[in-house]
């Protein structure tokens, strides 16, 4: 079944493919930094973030000796900031072991950080015309309606399986085409999420679930643990012209990122006017904002804010406290997105598509 179809996808493919930037070319580094980037991330909000980050980082040297505030800067909006942190620990390695050159072999691809099968499997057959697979949840969505293959797609074993079962498969003309054909398939036709096209799938004849009217059934995974909640109260401190940060630990959720300050739980109106005078400030006004929730892989934060002027940041006991204006923060500082509901309220604007907008807008 996975021979028959080949030759229909990869039709399919070179007359309805999108254009993406990444597309372009088969560059190595422009197709794992495009990679990257989709990992849980949409395609249209990745185009903004790719082009800036290639125009800034145009090769893997200028990644490897890239300053890491300003690299975090690149990806404010992303999110999972360690996919950044681990593509310049791989551009590094490629610096010192391959000349600062990609290998053409998929197995040597999956020993730098950061790059598990899939990545590997991507850049090998695009860029290299090597025949291997490159299987993502689309490619395993795809190929579990085909078959009505009912093993768990969560499942690390059954990702191997189905990569072994497309290597022997694997076309040894147009890899690369072959792998982006199946991703794309499922991205716009066989989608994750309500009913597939399937008057449109190239491949519908084939597809045992289409037959049997089954294609919502598929795929099979196993249900996610429950995220852990917590409770976060997030301040904004304002002097009027100056707003208040705090750089976040090394390690751990959100490693070096900035942030307003925030306190664990939820505070009272009091708690919070006696954690500003405590360092030396004068509160002049305070306000509750609209509560705001955002959801990491395993826990998510649960938020309440409150926006508080005081009379002047000049002689606080300021201690971690970073005092930046708003343009000055929106340079410098990489902010997640995790505090983008809170952000507005400063006109601080997080991220390449909410910079985008605003140059537009002008």
């Amino acid at each position: 079944m996975l021979e028959e179809i080949i030759e229909p996808l990869l039709r399919w493919y070179q007359t309805n493919k999108r254009i993406l930037p990444w597309r372009a070319g088969k560059n190595p580094y422009y197709i794992w930094v495009s990679e990257i980037m989709l990992q849980q991330t949409r395609v249209e909000a990745v185009k903004l973030y790719f082009q800036r980050f290639t125009e800034e980082l145009p090769s893997l040297h200028e990644l490897a000796v890239c300053p890491e505030e300003k690299l975090l800067k690149l990806w404010e909006g992303l999110g999972y900031y360690n996919r950044v942190r681990n593509m310049q620990k791989a551009a590094i390695c490629l610096e010192e072991r391959y000349g600062g050159s990609f290998p053409a072999d998929w197995k040597e691809l999956q020993k730098l950080p950061g790059i598990g099968s899939y990545t590997a499997g991507a850049i090998a057959s695009i860029a290299f015309g090597i025949p291997v697979p490159a299987v993502d949840g689309n490619v395993l969505r795809v190929l579990s309606r085909i078959r009505e293959d009912d093993r768990d797609i969560s499942s690390q074993a059954v990702k191997r399986q189905v990569e072994e079962e497309l290597l022997a498969v694997m076309p040894s003309e147009m890899p690369g085409e072959f792998n982006q054909a199946l991703m794309e398939l499922g991205a716009v036709v066989c989608v994750p999420n309500g009913t597939p096209g399937c008057d449109r799938c190239p491949v519908r004849e084939f597809c045992t679930a289409h037959r049997d009217g089954r294609e919502l059934k598929f795929p099979v995974k196993a249900p996610k643990k429950a995220r852990r909640i917590e409770e976060r109260t997030v301040l904004l401190v304002q002097d009027g012209e100056r707003i208040a940060l705090r750089k976040r630990p090394e390690r751990g959720l959100l490693a070096g990122m900035y942030e307003f300050p925030n306190l664990p739980g939820g505070l009272s109106r009091e708690e919070i006017l006696g954690w500003v005078r405590e360092r030396g400030m004068t509160p002049l006004h305070i306000q509750k904002l609209e509560r705001a929730k955002h959801i990491f892989s395993h826990v998510e934060w649960h938020m309440t804010g409150y926006a508080v002027r005081v009379a002047s940041f000049e002689g606080a006991q300021a201690g971690e406290l970073i005092l930046a204006d708003v343009a000055r923060a929106e340079k410098e500082y990489p902010v997640p997105s995790a505090y983008r509901a809170y952000a507005r309220y400063m006109n601080l604007k997080l991220g390449q598509k909410e910079k985008n907008q605003q140059r537009k807008r002008k």
